[in-house]
This record gives C-alpha cells, structure tokens and sequence, in this order.
C-alpha cells in the first residue's frame, strides 16, 4: 500500500503479531461510491510535484477544476470521501469512535474490540495507558479498512445530566488534553488520523442541533477550547470535527470565531475540518469559515450550490481551493496515491488487545468507599451473593455512536463464578430498563436464524418485489448507516421475525419508529406510528416507544412484522428541515410477565452469604448520545436504591459497584461500608471488575469528575438544558471542582479521589527553579512511599493556586499529574512537570494569555481536597502569548 512519508511508521509493536494469531473473519462492507480499481490515471503527468504531503496537497488542489475542487467537500456515502480516480486520488474512510472501531454499521455490523468509555480511560490517570490505547485502536481502524477514527472526544462534563458524559474524559481541561494528546499520538504514529470532537462548546444533548451555547470569551478559552488547544499544539491531529451547536449566536461549522480565527489563525492548524454527520448549515459561510467536508453524503449544501456560489460571487475560488486541498492533505497523509480496491472489512480480536482492555479496566475502577477493608473479599468468606439489575448483562458502553459490536462481553456474574473456592448465588434484584429488553433473543426468522429478516423495497410503498433482503440479528434497527444504496433515498422495508416465549402469559412487546411504523402480530395491527407526532429518545430522531400486552403460549411463535419507509416524521419537520424522506428504521422489544418476588429473592440471598455484591447503575438506554439524563438519581422508580438499602440490613457485609459513565447520587453512601465506581469498561468489564474485587489486582483510578451529593449542588443546575433553544453557560471559569470550592459546597467525592487496597505516604517536595521565565520550565518532584502492604498505583495532583491576580480565578486548577506504580516499602519520585501555560490565564482586554507577576503555589496531592504538600515560586515579570 503506497503511503504518505508521515503515515509510514514502523510499529514493532504491532510487528510482532502476524495475521494468524488473530482472528480473519470478514463482513463486506456496504456499497458505496469507491474509487474503482482500474481508473484511468495520466501517469505522465505528476500532479502533486511537491516537496511533503502538505505541499502535495496544494499543488494538486491547485490542478483540479472548480468541479472537481467542489466535489471533495462532501461526503461520497455516510462514511467516505469522494474520489477522484483520473486524478489519481483515492478517498478514505472513516469509523466511530472513541472506544472501539465500528465499521460501517452501527450496531450489527463487523465485530471489533470494546475498550473502557471515555471517563473510565480518564479515571486511569495515566497518559502512557492512553497512548497504548490510540496505538491498539488503529489496528482496530485498519481491520475496518478505514483510514480516520472520529475521536476523542473532549467535550467537558459540564454538569452531571450529560447524555455523552460517558463518552468524555473529565471535567477537567487539563486532564482531558493531556490524555487526548496521548491517544492522538498512539493513533497517528500507526497512520491513522484523529478526529478530535466536537468543536466547540457542544457539553449537552438536548436540543443539540439547535442550541446556541452562549458563553463568554474566558471560559470558552480556558475551559472549553482549552483541550482542543493542548492537542493542536502537543499532537497535531489530522483532522477536527465541527459540532451541531451555535456558539455565541452562530453555527460551529460555520463559526469564523472558533475555527478561522482561532484553529486556523491563531493556532495555524492545517489539517482537516470536517463538519459532525448532518452539521453543515450554510454552503458559502461555511466553506469560508473553514469547514472543509460536509459528511456524510447529501445534496443539501454543496455540490452545485457551492459551485452556483463561487459564480455569483458569495463564495470565493480561494476558499474552495484551500479546502479542498485540506482534505488533500489529509488523503495524502492516510492514503497517499493508493488507489487499490477498498478490501472488506475484518476482525482482528488479538490477545494483546485483550490484556490491555483488561489492564485498562482495572486500573479505571475507582474504588470510592472502603470502612474497615471490605474489599477485597476475603478468602474466607466463601458464599458470595451476586445481586443487582446489572449483575448479570453487559453493562460495557454508554448509547450512540460509540456503540460497536463487541468481539466478547464478559459479566459481573461470570467472571465473579470464575474465581475459585466461592460459592456464588445471583438475584435479580429490581428491573432497570429505560425500555423493554429488545426483543432479538426470543426472535428467529422463517427460516430458524435468530434475529430479523429485512427485505428492502424501492420507494415508499412496498412495491413490487424486495430490491435487497438483509439478515440482522438484533431488534434495535437504527437503519441510518447500513440502507443498501441499490434501493435509492426513497425506500420502504418489512422487518420480518417470530417471537417464540419460553413462558405463558401476558406478555408485553413494544415498538417505536424513526419514520412512518406500523408493528403487526399475527396479522394484526397491533400499534401504528405511520403518522406519529410525539418524539422519544430511543431512535435519536424516532417516535415515542408504545407498549402493548399480549396473551402468548410458551413455546408458540408469535409472526411480527414491522412495515417502516423512511418518510420524514413528525410531517411538520418535511418543511423545516426542506426533506421528505431522510432516515428509517424501528426498535422493537419483549419482555415476558414477572412472576417473582425479585426484591425478596435478594434479601435471602443476602442473608445466606459471607458478602453481598451489589451491581447497580446505568446503561446504554439511560446514557447515550442524543438525549440528556433527567435526574440524577438511579432508575428504575427508586427500586435500586430501595435494593440497596434492603440488603445492606439483611448483610452488613455489602460491597455496592456502581455502572455509569456519570455521577448519580447515593443516598446510601453513608450507610454501606464498600462503594466502587465502575463506569463502563468495554469487553473485559466483568473480569476487571473480579480481578479487583478479590483483590487480585489493586485498583488505581481516580475521579475526573466531581459527584455532588444532589443535583441542586451541582455547578449547571440554574442553566441547564436553557430555554427558547439557548443555553447561557452562566457558570463562567466555575465548572466541577472550581465550583465546589467557589461556593464552599462539599461534594459526595471530590474531584481526584479513589482509594486503594495499600496506602502512600508523600515525602518534601523538591523544586527545580523558584522562578517561572517565559519558554522555561519548572519540575517539582516528591518521592512517595507505598506504606501497605500490597502493589498499588499513586496519581499524584498537583494544583496551582494564585496568591494574587488582576481578574477572578479559580481557587486552584490542576496543572499536572504523575502515576507511580510501588511495590510495598517502594519509594519513588512523582515528576510533576510546570510551564507557562500552568500559571496563564485568558485576558479579553489583551486578547492573549497573560502569566502575571507574583507568587504562585504548587498545591501537591491525592485529590482536589486531599492536599499533601505545598511549594511556592514566582513569576518575576508578566508576560504574555498567544498559542
């Protein structure tokens, strides 16, 4: 494969597993518009004739007609770029996301691998562990035949409520750059590009399209465009995505603010600007502003419209060419000239990718709560009762785009049974589900598949014979990425499957619809969406999901059928949104009649065993991609909490693992001895989590996000979602930790906390230099002692506090962070690494950042509250800077 010089890298890493070690299942990838194989290509004729690929880029930008320069800023399909064969440019291929490589299919599709979620990677602390990750997840994207990963993502837990929190880093700026520059750099160095998201201010879901985000310049330079900056200028990624919000009154992807001012101008980035899936909302002002690709593909902005603008004069030639050879670049960075057949996609499930998963999961499980060393379970205590809605499934991601479909899972309930000499009961505890389970376990087509049957018809009105018949084998069927393009933008499908109950009773099914839906039982029309107005969450653009019971016979298929088209609903939004027809698809679930005490069942359980293990949260329903958290409290109906409460007083021995990717609140916290926070941590979810509660392995995350005790305490809570489709960041610099300290509001636990199955002690810290110089830099160290009696990982925090300053500031702010690794007795220094950039602050009468004359301290610890040690020095005269 012909490659650019940047992307040739040699991985040694990678080298050492040839393919026959893994896995070489292959999925075809969906039609799409491709660069064809064998395309005439004037060999004599050297387009590019540049020195690197930037240059490349340019000259061959500059060779292209108008046509041809405007047919690059759009998407080729929902995935890929355009091509331009006798041109010799090939397109290139992109993936969600952020924890895994999808593929070209959002849920069903190509097996790949699960890493933890965003927040859980945070929660390790440790950048090295990020870089490993990048490093593993461009395998992955290679394996998919892709050539850009559309992550991170280091939008800011502004508040709690946040539907994609889980997907995240941290509340933290700080924190989330450094680690974003880590992953960006594993990615790159193998030749894949980072797309880091969203650009900018995009911290909620609810109105995500339409909310202008209004926030002053401060802020948005110190909190929110803070770790965009810290990855532009420490890794360099190929490519950044435009959010759907409006910032200050305008569209990101149209912002000449946030992207030509200050991404293009002031930090002179040079690579790709792509808009998020459907986020272009201009043609002329937004290629001007300097988003380069509308994706996926659409007729809506660009094509002809850009090139009718560049006629009349609202659209300059100079934009176009610049943005056109922006997407050159990066072509020329992932592809170069590489004009071969794109292969199909692959599995590439390695062990080495396993083991760091795992490694991973670990060492993000943050361990919250530990009165009198509950945990780790002893050796003794031999009956252990496994409880909980979440004990027994894979709780392994939050909902949306990071979703994949994972190699394996691996469950609490499981990996629990795994660990020998235990004697392991499970109850269910409470039901949790947001909606009915999905229906595809008890689901088999006519021919004795299990899952669905699709067959895709031309047009809207299931006309004449199937064009295409797909085989699915879930039952949430979000078709807006895998509509075989041989059926056009008009199409209409029945979703085909039977439901065979394993119990007699009075079941219940339910149904919801993107576009027009009707869900029949055995030939009867049982709900009908063909004209729903009431919107619901669980098909991001879908209707409301309604529920019906029905007798069922144990044993006794049950024909459904789904008649769905993918007309625009609700009709009002045809002339909004200037479509008819847009996306399709329907989700349908099954759950049968309860016929169990679940709660008592527990209690008795609890009482029979040593210890009682509680699994309780969240889950890919109730956080996800397009929609907020309403509350903060644990569903269902305060039935988890009303569980924890009655099996903490059958056993006092409760230990109570909590699955989010978010806080929630606890008001239990202070009753039960042993509370672990353990997010969402992909395919090895329930080994990490027995790996540690065994003590097996000691766990060594810490939080990167504040849990308040209430969500009335929390920093958004007068301000969020907004109204009349704004919301004011009223807040200010104060988000997370600089919020609760402001305000002198104790949170649950704190921003940085995390216990550990041995102890550490800090030493005196030493100080490289006193005074702070422009283009200078200041290392503390302090060596910290491992005073247990077991191996364990310390993330030393180190705060800078401003004796004295001009403007407002933040009590104190993280500016740097080391993760030492002892063994019991072991010392070892933590290095601490501080430049100008720790003491600076955003200045709106300078338009700059300013470091200001004076004293500054170095607050050193275990946390945000846990201050262990404390060392001043000095900035002897301000100075200021812009990048």
């Amino acid at each position: 494969m012909a490659t650019s010089p940047e992307s040739q890298v040699h991985d040694p890493v990678f080298d050492r597993f040839p393919e026959d070690q893994s896995s070489s299942e292959t999925t075809t990838t969906p039609n799409s518009e491709l660069s064809p194989p064998d395309s005439p290509r004037n060999k004599n004729v050297d387009l590019r004739g540049g020195p690197d690929p930037r240059s490349n880029a340019r000259n061959l930008a500059a060779s292209l007609s108008l046509e041809e320069q405007v047919s690059l800023l759009v998407g080729a399909d929902f995935w890929r770029s355009k091509s331009i064969p006798e041109k010799g440019v090939p397109d290139f291929k992109t993936s969600d996301g952020p924890n895994g490589a999808r593929g070209a299919i959002f849920k069903a599709g190509t097996k790949a691998a699960l890493f933890p979620c965003g927040v859980s990677l945070a929660a390790t602390w440790n950048a090295n562990l990020l870089y490993q990750v990048g490093q593993h997840l461009a395998g992955e994207t290679k394996a998919r035949s892709a050539q850009v990963l559309l992550a991170p993502t280091v939008c800011l837990h502004r508040g709690p409520l946040g539907g994609r929190n889980f997907e995240s880093f941290s509340e933290d700026p700080f924190l989330t750059g450094k680690l974003a520059v880590q992953y960006i750099k594993g990615l790159q160095e193998r030749g894949i590009a980072a797309t880091i998201k969203h650009f900018v201010g995009n911290e909620q879901e609810t109105e995500r399209m339409k909310i202008d985000t209004i926030v002053q310049e401060r802020p948005l330079r110190e909190l929110y465009l803070r770790p965009f900056e810290m990855a532009i200028r420490d890794a360099n990624p190929w490519a950044v995505m435009s959010s759907y919000n409006l910032i200050n009154g305008v569209h990101a992807d149209e912002n000449q603010h946030t992207i030509k001012n200050i991404l293009r101008g002031e930090w002179n980035f040079e690579g790709l600007v792509m808009s998020d899936w459907g986020g272009v909302n201009s043609t002329a002002e937004s290629i001007e502003a300097g988003c380069d690709v509308e994706m996926p593909m659409s007729k809506k902005w660009r094509g002809e419209k850009a090139i009718e603008a560049v006629k009349n004069g609202s659209l300059s030639k100079e934009a176009v060419e610049k943005a056109a050879a922006n997407v050159l670049y990066l072509v020329e960075r992932t592809k170069g000239t590489d004009m071969s057949a794109e292969v199909a996609e692959r599995e590439d499930d390695r062990e080495e990718t396993r083991s760091l998963i795992r490694d991973a999961g670990v060492e993000g499980l943050t361990l919250l709560k530990n009165e009198g060393n509950v945990l780790p379970i002893k050796p003794e205590q031999t009956k252990v009762a496994v409880i909980g809605p979440n004990a027994n499934r894979a709780i392994a991601g939050g909902g949306g785009s990071a979703s994949l479909n994972p190699y394996y899972n691996t469950l609490p309930l499981d990996s629990i049974k795994a660990v020998p000499g235990k004697e392991v009961s499970y109850s269910l505890g409470c039901h949790t589900w947001k909606w009915l389970p999905l229906a595809a376990d008890y689901c088999t087509t006519a021919s004795g598949e299990q899952g669905v049957s699709l067959e895709f018809f031309v047009g809207d009105k299931f006309e004449g014979s199937p064009k295409v018949i797909q085989h699915r084998t879930n039952t949430d069927l979000f078709l807006w990425d895998s509509v075989p393009l041989e059926v056009g933008g008009v199409w209409s499908c029945y979703c085909k499957t039977r439901i065979t109950p394993t119990t007699t009773g009075r079941h219940t099914i339910s149904f919801s619809s993107v576009g027009p839906g009707r869900l029949l039982v055995n030939g009867k029309v049982m709900v009908d969406l063909w004209d729903w107005t009431d919107e619901g969450e669980a098909m991001f653009d879908g209707s409301k999901d309604i529920l019906f019971d029905i007798n069922l016979e144990a044993g006794v298929p049950a024909d459904v059928v789904a008649e769905i088209n993918n007309e625009v609903r609700p009709a009002a939004r045809q002339k909004q949104a200037k479509l008819t027809h847009h996306n399709g698809g329907c989700r349908i679930g099954y759950k049968e009649q309860d016929k169990e005490d679940y709660l008592q069942q527990a209690v008795d359980a609890a009482k029979a065993a040593d210890v009682a293990v509680v699994i309780v949260g969240l889950d890919e329903e109730w956080e996800s991609e397009g929609y907020d958290r309403q509350t903060m409290d644990l569903p269902k109906d305060g039935s988890q909490d009303r569980l924890v409460d009655a099996v903490l007083e059958a056993n006092p021995n409760t230990i109570v693992v909590n699955q989010s990717g978010s806080p929630v609140t606890m008001p239990w916290a202070d009753r039960v001895p042993a509370i672990l926070q353990a997010w969402y941590q992909g395919q090895e979810a329930g080994n990490a989590l027995a790996d540690v509660l065994f003590g097996l392995r000691n766990p060594s995350g810490k939080l990167p996000t504040t849990f308040p005790k209430r969500l009335q305490d929390n920093p958004t809570y007068h301000n969020w979602p907004g109204e009349n489709m704004k919301v004011i960041y009223g807040e200010g610099l104060y988000i997370g930790y600089r919020h609760y300290e402001k305000m002198g509001i104790e949170p649950l636990f704190p921003f940085g906390h995390g216990l550990s199955y041995t102890t550490f002690a800090y030493g005196e810290p030493a100080i490289s230099n006193t005074v702070l110089a422009d283009c200078e830099k200041i290392t503390v160290t302090i060596p910290v002692t491992n005073s247990g009696a077991v191996e364990g990982a310390e993330s030393v925090q180190a705060y800078i506090h401003d004796e004295k300053s001009r403007l407002p500031r933040p009590e104190k702010e993280l500016r740097a962070f080391d993760k030492v690794f002892l063994k019991p007795g072991e010392t070892k220094d933590a290095t601490l690494v501080l430049d100008k950039y720790s003491v600076g602050y955003y200045d709106t009468d300078l338009a700059a950042w300013i470091a200001e004359e004076g004293v500054f301290e170095v607050l050193i610890g275990s946390s945000s509250v846990d201050i262990r040690e404390k060392i001043p020095f000095e900035v002897k005269e301000s100075f200021t800077w812009v990048f």
